[in-house]
């Protein structure tokens, strides 16, 4: 067997079969590509679903890491570390919000989130002991803990989990009248991802997240929104909810945080929200860490000056008309998304979106499928103009084949 079968089965042996990744190994990476263990170079055009928003190994990323290695790596939030308060200063400041409450992965922070809202209607806005709802929207995806797959609409994330956590009301995405006949006065949250991701890239109707801005304004409820995979400079914007004009109550950021180096999650809020917390009440033992503080620092300093959003809107034009072009072909069914964020229709005749996944990874372009004909296009928001078109030549090579 080769390196990449061997490696294969012996994963396959010795793992739980929670994943079914492509027949590749990857080895080293760099900036947009990858490199397997026989030495095949792929474009990567998935970007560990926006983790990877600034490409792999960045240089001010790994720099910020090894110099954090070499100093402290952990203390728990049992003791104050000097990466802190500048973290959550300046994560605050770029979301224009007062307080952040850091975790790790972006369940742990949809989780957080949850908490705060239900804590927030409780202490804040009085609602009935056991008594707060949340409304979430159908073809939703934040996570897989118990509590997330509970308003789940995915019957692969919700099959033999139960019981599931009671609290949530679901409605459909986009439809403001249903979202609007679910909330009642014991809703203390609306929670929604700006752009569906796992769904395949599904950007809400125009004016829809204004709506909920302003149906959550008037009925006295928190709007939460899921920025984990939309968010840090994806869409074009530092924030996909900015394409509206709105701001939310609470910001759920992850994923792009950490930039490909390590989970770093956080929830942004005013403190009118977030000091509803007091000591024991919430916390993680890695949450916070210094690390993870040093990268997201760096993180946010990088955000600060325009560049990657810029990047991604301009970059996003050319990607989107590319991909336009085809769905005259009777080959792409339609297109979706904003910035270097896609999701391709294929028409089923073509194959499902795993087939046109594998016969990319023969071309060496990486995609993932989403939910059976869709295939998701997110290369890091480093990725070089000349490198974008020979990828989306490649897609277009596998569905006119």
């Amino acid at each position: 067997m080769t390196s990449t079968e061997t490696l294969i089965a012996a994963a396959d042996a010795h793992s739980a079969h929670t994943y079914d990744p492509l027949p590749v190994v990857i080895a080293t990476a760099e900036g947009a590509w990858m490199t397997d263990v026989e030495g095949r170079r792929y474009l990567d055009f998935l970007a560990g679903y926006s983790a990877l928003n600034f490409g792999h190994g960045h240089p001010r990323l790994v720099a910020a890491a090894r110099a954090q290695l070499e100093r402290v790596t952990l203390t728990s939030r049992a003791f104050h570390h000097d990466r802190f308060a500048a973290f959550c200063t300046q994560l605050a400041e770029l979301c224009g919000m007062e307080m952040v409450l850091p975790m790790n992965t972006g369940a742990e922070a949809v989780e957080t989130a949850v908490k705060t809202a239900r804590k927030w209607g409780y202490r804040v806005k009085g609602v009935p002991a056991g008594m707060a709802k949340v409304v979430v929207a159908g073809g939703n995806f934040h996570g897989r803990t118990t509590t997330v797959i509970s308003f789940s609409t995915d019957p692969e994330a919700r099959a033999d989990f139960g019981p599931y956590t009671p609290g949530f009301e679901i409605v459909p995405y986009g439809d403001l009248t249903a979202m609007r006949a679910a909330v009642t006065e014991n809703t203390v949250a609306v929670l929604l991802e700006p752009i569906q991701g796992e769904s395949g890239v599904v950007v809400p109707p125009a004016g829809y997240l204004a709506g909920v801005r302003e149906l959550t304004r008037e009925r006295d409820v928190l709007f939460v929104a899921d920025e984990i995979q939309s968010g840090l400079g994806r869409t074009g914007r530092t924030f996909a909810c900015e394409h509206e004009g709105v701001v939310p109550d609470v910001y759920v950021l992850g994923k792009a945080l950490g930039g490909g180096v390590l989970p770093v999650s956080a929830v942004v809020a005013d403190a009118e929200v977030l000091g509803v917390f007091r000591p024991g009440e919430h916390g993680s033992t890695f949450g916070g860490n210094p690390l993870a503080c040093a990268v997201a620092l760096e993180v946010i300093a990088m955000l600060r000056t325009g560049e990657f959003q810029e990047r991604a809107a301009e970059l996003g034009e050319l990607l989107h008309r590319r991909l336009a072009e085809m769905t005259g072909s009777g080959r792409v069914t339609a297109v979706r998304g904003r910035g270097l964020w896609a999701g391709v229709d294929v028409d089923p005749a073509v194959g499902s979106g795993r087939a046109v996944a594998e016969r990319l990874l023969e071309r060496g372009v990486l995609v993932k499928e989403a939910h059976g004909v869709t295939v998701r296009v997110a290369p890091p928001l480093v990725v070089e103009e000349d490198d974008l078109e020979w990828g989306v030549e490649q897609v277009w090579g596998v569905l006119s084949a």
